[in-house]
């Protein structure tokens, strides 16, 4: 194959030549671009392990600060402002907080934008006898930073201002944009946050990581989800004579057993499993405890494997209602976030996966095998994530790498070890080079 290297061989402007003959012809002045890159990212790939190694009680103590705060979804002002504040110490170019509450820095202004997200609110504690510690302690010991949101999911924030601080000492200067957004309201609903900021912030990365809990696997989708509910109107009659009236429990209750047929009968995808459903919630009503009840509405919660969509799930449940007096409906979210602004979205969260070999994916292996030379596991996350919008609705590349076991997620006793804080605050500024490398 010939190529014009004149760029590179001033003397042979105007003439093609074979790599080979440019070798032979030209043995001083060739440069073997290659394997000085390789060289350059090797010791860059060195120094960011180094800073992680020595920022390791520094990320500790920041994602302990922020598990002291409680920040339950619509109620994160504090915890906001706690991460803007370790992100405007860390050295980041521009921090803010948009309209919806998310935090939002940015490091870089160049072309390409690869963006790192981390959901900053909680569930509630539940049950306080379940817990051997103060769920708010944010203790570091063992190895550990203990409390609740500690795996689910502050960690990956703490990982990734300090990601923002290695790279900021780095000088890291290339055509790239990175955002890392400490989003709210994911507990409530997932994706809300990334509707927002791609609808009104007006930001569509073109790749995007998840912080969520991966235990430092890579992982590359999961199920959909959506939220169902039945009505069922019957006909209320006296309790001595029900044979007048039409009983809704009784139609809810047939449904009931007819969907929980269903939930064998659904959809199976190699990689992500089986669909689901099952019915969470019953609600009935009646005129008196001595009258029928006219009244019976059921919440389903529906988990959507590949292929499976919010209009098969939908039709799949008006199949088994269609003979009674029944309406099925797709729940909505909306609610006012803790800035004072209302917002929402339609409770569909649809299924995404990438191709192991997208380069999203590839990507993140390429970065874990350069820092710790060794392959990642690519798997996929059983709970849902933001990912369902910004990949399931939107489209944009992604992928999740996370410190914390997913396990610990949503129960007592989380916590999240302070060596996997370590590794992700490195591959988070690992990837954020390699995005920049691979144009």
């Amino acid at each position: 194959m010939s190529v014009n290297y004149s760029y590179l061989f001033p003397g042979c402007a105007g003439t093609l030549y074979s790599f080979r003959t440019l070798k032979t012809v030209y043995p001083n002045n060739f440069i073997n671009l290659p394997s000085q890159k390789f060289k350059a990212m090797k010791d860059t790939f060195e120094k960011i392990k180094e800073l992680s190694e020595k920022y390791r009680d520094y990320t500790a103590r920041n994602l302990s600060k922020l598990v002291k705060i409680k920040s339950l979804s619509t109620q994160e002002k504090e915890v906001q402002q706690e991460l803007k504040r370790q992100m405007e110490e860390a050295g980041f170019d521009e921090v803010k907080i948009d309209g919806l509450g998310n935090v939002i820095g940015r490091i870089g202004n160049g072309k390409r934008i690869l963006a790192f997200d981390g959901h900053m609110d909680t569930v509630d504690f539940g049950n306080l006898d379940a817990w051997d510690f103060d769920p708010l302690s944010g203790e570091i010991k063992d190895g550990y930073v203990l409390g609740l949101g500690s795996a689910d999911q502050e960690g990956g924030p703490a990982a990734f201002v300090t990601s923002g601080r290695i790279l900021k000492e780095l000088g890291f200067d290339k055509d790239v944009t990175l955002y890392f957004v400490g989003s709210v309201m994911e507990e409530d609903s997932d994706g809300l946050p990334w509707k927002y900021i791609v609808e009104e912030d007006g930001i569509r990365p073109d790749f995007a990581i998840s912080t969520e809990p991966t235990n430092l696997n890579i992982y590359r989708g999961h199920r959909g989800r959506m939220e169902i509910e039945v009505s069922f109107y019957g006909l209320s009659a006296h309790g001595s004579a029900p044979e007048r009236g039409k009983n809704a429990i009784y139609m809810a209750s047939r449904a009931a057993l007819e969907i929980e047929k269903l939930n064998e009968q659904l959809a199976y995808d190699e990689f992500l499993g089986k669909g689901s459903v099952t019915i969470s919630e019953m609600v009935t009503g009646s005129p008196s405890q001595c009258a029928v009840a006219d009244f019976a509405k059921i919440h389903l919660d529906r988990r959507l494997t590949w292929g499976e969509t919010k209009e098969s799930a939908v039709k799949e449940i008006e199949n088994i209602v269609k003979d009674m007096n029944a309406k099925v409906e797709v729940l909505q979210y909306h609610e006012k976030a803790y800035t004072g602004l209302e917002y929402g979205m339609e409770k569909y969260y649809p299924t995404w996966k990438m191709p192991e070999d997208h380069p999203v994916v590839q990507t993140g292996v390429s970065a874990y095998k350069d820092l710790y030379g060794k392959a990642p596991k690519v798997d996929k996350w059983t709970f849902s994530t933001n990912g369902v919008v910004i990949n399931g609705i939107y489209g944009i590349p992604t992928i999740g790498f996370g410190p914390g076991n997913e396990v610990m997620a949503h129960a007592p006793n989380e916590k999240t070890p302070v060596e996997h804080l370590v590794v992700a605050s490195a591959f988070y500024a690992a990837y954020a080079y390699k995005f920049a490398e691979n144009k």
